[in-house]
């Protein structure tokens, strides 16, 4: 049976039960930078008249510590050995289960759990290398300390950018570049079949692509940009979602809609239908089809436009005590960078603005009927 998001919510409220409750994410999140920060600027204090070549110390050991973490995340956290056998459960166990492809960002900053290492590991990793630093301290005081140091910054930037590739979705450090990459990248090493065999890279891709493990697929271009809202409307729930599922009604309350051709009334699953828009500040053309028509429960619609736009739409109704919650889901994306580059400095937060004021329009328009 495939493991599925379904799989994964089960797993976690199992997991959140068994946390003790005194964990504070928040004081885990910040003893292991503390630490870090304050081993690093105490090896950064002995350093002394720094020759440009002993700086190129910090890229190597750098790209040491990404062999060393590539190494231990594949043979150690994603094979079952006598030596490994706690990293394995907690890794393959634990953190494969609590996140898969389709469900990647955390819910709750307790779900920090899952995502960062023990927060006494950073003591225990620091230990050899001040170990390592005496000893070396006696032949280049300088070459120990960039050493160490560097050592301490791979960890800390592996705990960082693995945490950054479990952010919400809608986060803005999830939509820098760099970042947006290696998300897309650990999001595939969380699907079942490709996490013992692609991606085991989490700062970047490099031991990856030397060792013919590294896998890239694009994302799916109306995943580009996902946004939700919700609102409480005093109306049935068959009754709203009727109304909002008939896109003849649309320009009635969505600010971006112009005109609609197609017939009236709630459309069905395989009905076409198509419109003129206003949003983000351009005009446009869509060709929607009807993807599901669940009375009462989900309307779901995905279009094409011009610029290699395409969309998903989602209508969900639940029932609450005095009416319904209406949930409007709208994930989008461009083919072309152009347009991406567009919508990254503009279009963006004008569309937002547009989605939430259609959800307000719609409630005061049934509120109206």
């Amino acid at each position: 049976m495939a493991y599925n998001n379904d799989n994964a919510q089960a797993f976690r409220s199992d997991y959140r039960a068994a946390i003790h409750r005194l964990y504070n994410p928040w004081l885990h999140a910040a003893f292991v930078l503390a630490y870090g920060l304050l081993c690093i600027g105490w090896l950064g204090s002995t350093l002394e008249a720094v020759a440009p070549w002993q700086w190129l110390l910090v890229p190597a050991t750098l790209v040491f510590f990404s062999w060393g973490e590539y190494q231990v995340h594949k043979r150690l956290g994603h094979n079952k050995t006598r030596f490994g056998k706690l990293f394995y459960k907690r890794h393959t166990g634990d953190h494969h289960s609590f996140f898969v492809e389709t469900l990647m960002p955390y819910e709750t900053a307790r779900d920090w759990r899952v995502i960062l290492f023990p927060a006494w590991l950073i003591v225990l990793y620091s230990l050899p290398l001040f170990a390592a630093w005496w000893l070396l301290s006696h032949l280049d005081g300088n070459l120990a300390a960039l050493f160490a140091g560097s050592m301490l910054l791979g960890y800390m930037s592996y705990e960082v950018v693995h945490a950054c590739e479990h952010l919400p979705d809608r986060h803005p450090v999830s939509r820098l570049p760099w970042i947006r990459q290696m998300r897309r990248l650990h999001a595939l090493h969380h699907r079942r079949e490709l996490m013992h065999s692609c991606n085991f890279g989490i700062v970047h891709p490099l031991m990856d692509w030397l060792h013919g493990t590294l896998h890239w697929e694009p994302e799916a271009i109306h995943q580009q940009n996902r946004q939700q809202h919700r609102i409480r409307i005093a109306r049935p729930a068959a009754c709203v979602l009727e109304y909002a599922a008939a896109p003849s009604h649309w320009p009635q309350w969505h600010p971006s809609s112009l005109h609609i051709y197609g017939r009236e009334g709630a459309l069905l699953a395989g009905e076409r239908f198509e419109e003129d828009i206003h949003a983000g500040g351009r005009a446009g053309h869509l060709r929607w089809d009807v993807l599901d028509y669940q009375p009462a429960q989900r309307w779901q619609a995905s279009a094409q436009g011009d610029h290699g736009l395409h969309l998903l739409l989602s209508y969900e109704c639940v029932a609450v005590e005095g009416g319904c919650e209406f949930v409007r889901t709208l994930e989008y994306g461009f083919a072309g960078w152009p347009m991406r580059l567009a919508n990254g400095l503009f279009m963006r937060r004008r569309i937002e603005r547009e989605s939430q004021a259609s959800m307000q329009a719609l409630h005061d328009v049934l509120a109206r009927t």
